[in-house]
């Protein structure tokens, strides 16, 4: 049974169906509660996303220079522990910049065509693959990865928390260590990935 949109707070929209979603947009900033450990799983047109980890209990995400700002739509559905974010604009925004809050420990999965994906500050796994673009990852205490790989077909993967700097064609860079607790992917098709 589908329920209809049940009220407007300041920073908000929520429109309710059997499964949950929140909305919001440019113009009106989407806020909800995101649990300590939860996966998120970002689906987003080509742009530039900030992430980046906060001491609190909420998602929220926000943007700037948007050149329209209605235009630019923000929805998260999906179960407690499990939630799916889907970014989508009617129109191309040149220097469009979007930011998402988490809290620090939350897991990240972010699939995009094209643009920059910057990470600070969250532990938990994180898996990010674009076409075409820049990732840059602050890794934080190395120790806690129990996998790492990250790789381009064309550009640079430059590892500098492990000391690894590679640039050209077919280039990844791979480590495991037994006691960590998280797992980083990065795949660029072309572009940069920097972990730092």
């Amino acid at each position: 049974m589908r329920r209809f949109c049940t009220g407007v707070t300041a920073a908000v929209l929520v429109c309710g169906t059997a499964y949950g979603e929140t909305n919001g947009s440019c113009a009106q900033a989407l806020e909800a509660p995101l649990h300590d450990r939860s996966t998120l799983t970002v689906q987003s047109f080509a742009t530039g996303i900030k992430v980046v980890g906060t001491e609190g209990t909420t998602l929220r995400v926000t943007c700037t220079n948007a050149g329209d700002p209605h235009a630019v739509r923000f929805h998260l559905t999906g179960d407690p522990g499990h939630e799916q974010l889907t970014l989508q604009s009617d129109h191309h925004q040149d220097n469009l910049q979007i930011r998402i809050e988490v809290p620090h420990r939350t897991s990240f999965r972010l699939h995009m065509s094209a643009g920059e994906v910057t990470v600070n500050n969250v532990e938990g796994d994180k898996d990010i693959d674009l076409y075409a673009g820049q990732i840059n990852i602050a890794t934080g205490d190395v120790s806690d990865y129990r996998s790492v790989h990250a790789s381009v077909d064309i550009g640079e993967v430059n590892a500098s928390a492990w000391g690894v700097d590679k640039g050209g064609f077919f280039r990844s860079f791979t480590r495991t260590t037994a006691d960590g607790e998280y797992r980083l992917y990065a795949h660029v098709l072309t572009g940069q990935i920097d972990l730092q």
